[in-house]
């Protein structure tokens, strides 16, 4: 296929951009390309995105009504991109009591939630004990709420304190009513990126290993990329790949949720190790070459109004992208970090937000299953 404004741009661009549009996949070294694009050929990529976007998914929006729990924000990684963590015994760590977790889930189920988002960081004393009480006290809440917790370095955590392997832990976790994983602590899948970012933190050959052995066991995961520091535009391209080469796999990705670096209280920033964050055209090229690079493979893409801002999510959603996210009701790791847009987005705002670009919004479970589509 090809169209007019593909006639006007760069030979090398336009020839990417067509190719994407006759259904192949664009390769690294083309997305490398398309993430330094700037004018007429920025304006190309985001139409291509965006046609690719309305015919693999059409023109509904999707969003999930959701809580965001942060249970504890005692961390002995010390991962440089993070404001949220304090180090074990600083006078503002917290765990939250599990009565307070359990007070928190009632909120959300009468709220409407379909799901819990469960994360925090790596307390030296957690074990898979520990982490199987929280699920425990959830269920104890509720049999039927989607529970979306515990990402592959708490995984690990779990297995180095207790003396299991990550299969035991996902078993355990899966058999105590785990529904389903957040696919973060993947940062950028580059290891010499995380070795100035997050030098504590399992490298990429093991984070595959345990999204992938997640998979095996029926546990589906949501895939992340964080940008926005002292990654390149090689480095983005690759960590696409790498997901898409798991779904190749597994086919267990749900969603990819591009997060945008939230620079101001970071130390990576702080020291001068990081550019203060991406730019709006960087995050726009994000969500087109992301759709570009993964098709069919993983259909849905999120955009993060938590860390772009509702207005510029918005925007990001004529990129390629398809999901707005969650309500979240309380977020603590991009509001310490320097986030200013909020902890909670209302239902009827995100659909007044989709319904002015024209598309058609609709609540959906965890794993994207339409709950109610609000033409």
């Amino acid at each position: 296929m090809s169209l007019k404004l593909l006639n006007v741009i760069d030979g090398e661009v336009s020839y990417v951009l067509d190719r994407a549009l006759d259904g192949h996949l664009i390769t690294v070294r083309e997305a490398e390309t398309l993430f330094n694009v700037t004018g007429k050929e920025l304006f190309a990529l985001i139409y291509v995105a965006d046609e690719l976007r309305r015919r693999i998914v059409g023109d509904i929006v999707t969003y999930v009504i959701n809580r965001n729990i942060n249970f504890t924000n005692i961390c002995i990684n010390n991962c440089l991109f993070c404001a949220f963590s304090r180090p074990p015994n600083s006078p503002e760590g917290y765990i939250t009591p599990l009565e307070t977790l359990k007070r928190k889930v009632q909120e959300a189920v009468e709220l409407g939630a379909t799901e819990v988002c469960i994360q925090g960081g790596l307390h030296p004393d957690a074990d898979l004990e520990f982490y199987l009480s929280i699920l425990r006290s959830v269920r104890e809440v509720s049999a039927s709420i989607h529970i979306h917790a515990f990402s592959p370095m708490e995984v690990k955590h779990a297995s180095v304190n207790s003396g299991v392997t990550v299969e035991e832990v996902l078993k355990a976790f899966k058999e105590t009513g785990l529904n389903s994983m957040p696919g973060t602590a993947a940062e950028i899948l580059v290891d010499k990126v995380r070795r100035i970012i997050c030098p504590h933190k399992i490298k990429v050959a093991e984070w595959m290993r345990i999204i992938k052995a997640a998979h095996r066991l029926g546990i589906p995961t949501s895939s992340t990329m964080m940008y926005g520091h002292v990654e390149s535009e090689r480095d983005k391209a690759i960590h696409i790949d790498i997901l898409r080469r798991i779904q190749k796999s597994t086919g267990g990705f749900t969603e990819f949720v591009p997060l945008s670096f939230i620079h101001e209280k970071t130390n990576l920033y702080k020291t001068g190790l990081s550019r203060p964050g991406a730019t709006g055209l960087e995050d726009v090229k994000v969500y087109a070459v992301s759709r570009l690079m993964l098709g069919d493979l993983i259909r849905n893409l999120q955009v993060s109004w938590v860390k772009l801002g509702v207005k510029f999510a918005q925007f990001c959603l004529n990129a390629g992208a398809n999901d707005l996210g969650g309500t979240l009701m309380e977020e603590n790791i991009s509001r310490i970090a320097g986030s200013t847009s909020g902890e909670y987005l209302p239902p009827s705002e995100m659909e007044r937000i989709i319904r002015d670009c024209g598309r058609i919004p609709a609540q959906r479970t965890t794993t994207y299953e339409i709950i109610k589509i609000n033409a």
